[in-house]
């Protein structure tokens, strides 16, 4: 995919009242930077291995660093976990109240772990607790034998998903991340991979539910979850998403925060020291709400332009209205150019209608490229027409 270069900008004064790293924010659609005419720092001056910025509502990267470099995920392997079971649940094919039976192998795992039992039994939703905010790895084997009877069945499951979302520096050999054993890969995924699985993680809002947890209780309060992302707490509007450490790895953290109307997510990945990848998560993210904004377009609610008439019905056609907020993701100061909408609708419906059902879509384009896509939805009731040919006759009308 072709990706057009847009202008660098700089952020001095803020990056030296707040020590960003001297690399600047990119403003582009998934560019390559130009290369630097400064020698490249040598790998211990690095405050991390690779990182990006996103805004996940147009998918636009604002900062990239060695985004494409396969690196080793850590506990960052279970958002995949995290985003199959999300999916899962909200296709019906599981409940948050479905019972988990650990098996042997499950307590059997070690590195973080909440100490299941073999047989102990635990609902969904307190295993998906533990796995994003505890990062456990016996939780994670339960619940992917639960869901495809085997850890192996469920890592083919991720690295389908992983094809299907285009992450192709990724590729998936556990389901919880722990460093390989001898004879074993590690699981990989670049920064940029890790963007677009979190941008398709934010779509479920059980997965913002769990990874913003700062403590919860477990096994009946005996145990206590505490989440291993410090952004959580330190970080203002920061809801999730998931850390992940060995040695080799680094310490990495896939971060996400929301001010006001903009989200931003942060990926930081091979920080040498603990804690710098939250300082740096941080302080990307810091620059990327200085310097950027969503400017609204439409407000959810609001009506479009065009109608649809309705065939049997007691109305004989509705104006669709928003069925979210939509805006312009540009650096802060820049006017938009040349906005636009695209309705696509049909030219009729049947009766009966329900209020929030989906009419059509509305595509907002600046300079005649989409940014982005919103759904148009009935904002009432509309039933069928009465019986008989005068009812017949109105709902035509």
């Amino acid at each position: 995919m072709k990706r057009s270069l847009l202008s660098l900008f700089v952020l001095a004064s803020f990056f030296a009242a707040t020590s960003v790293p001297s690399e600047v924010l990119a403003a582009r659609h998934h560019a390559k930077p130009a290369p630097s005419k400064a020698a490249a720092p040598s790998a211990s001056d690095q405050p991390y291995a690779e990182a990006a910025v996103m805004e996940p509502t147009t998918g636009t990267f604002i900062f990239e660093k060695n985004d494409h470099q396969p690196w080793p995920t850590a506990s960052l392997a279970k958002m995949m976990l995290m985003l199959i079971v999300a999916q899962k649940i909200h296709d019906g094919s599981l409940k948050l109240t479905d019972q988990i039976t650990t098996s042997r192998e499950a307590a059997k795992m070690g590195g973080s772990q909440v100490y299941l039992k073999e047989g102990e039994i635990f609902s969904l939703d307190d295993m998906m607790k533990a796995i994003v905010v505890h990062s456990a790895n016996d939780a994670s084997l339960a619940v992917a034998e639960y869901v495809a009877g085997s850890g192996g069945a469920f890592v083919q499951m991720m690295n389908q998903e992983a094809a299907a979302l285009g992450m192709k520096d990724t590729h998936y050999y556990s389901v919880h991340g722990l460093p390989p054993g001898p004879g074993e890969q590690a699981d990989v995924a670049s920064a940029y991979d890790l963007a677009l699985l979190a941008r398709e993680m934010l779509k479920y809002p059980d997965i913002l539910r769990w990874s913003s947890i700062d403590t919860a209780p477990f096994r009946g309060g005996t145990f206590e979850l505490r989440n291993t992302n410090h952004l959580v707490r330190t970080y203002p509007g920061c809801d999730g998403l998931k850390t992940g450490f060995y040695d080799k790895a680094g310490f990495n953290v896939v971060a996400t925060a929301k001010r006001n109307n903009m989200r931003l997510v942060a990926v930081v990945l091979g920080t040498p020291h603990k804690l710098t990848n939250f300082k740096e998560a941080a302080e990307l993210m810091s620059a990327g709400f200085s310097q950027y904004e969503i400017a609204n377009v439409v407000k959810k609610g609001a009506t479009a332009s065009q109608t649809v008439a309705i065939v049997n019905g007691a109305a004989p056609s509705l104006t669709p209205v928003f069925a979210s907020d939509a805006g312009i993701f540009s650096k802060r100061g820049e006017s938009a150019k040349a906005v636009k909408i695209a309705y696509s609708l049909p030219a009729s419906i049947n009766a009966p209608i329900k209020a929030g059902q989906q009419i059509g879509t509305a595509q907002i384009l600046e300079a005649g490229k989409p940014i982005n896509t919103v759904a148009l939805v009935a904002p009432a009731d509309v039933p069928k027409s009465g019986g008989g040919l005068f009812g017949r006759i109105m709902g035509r009308l």
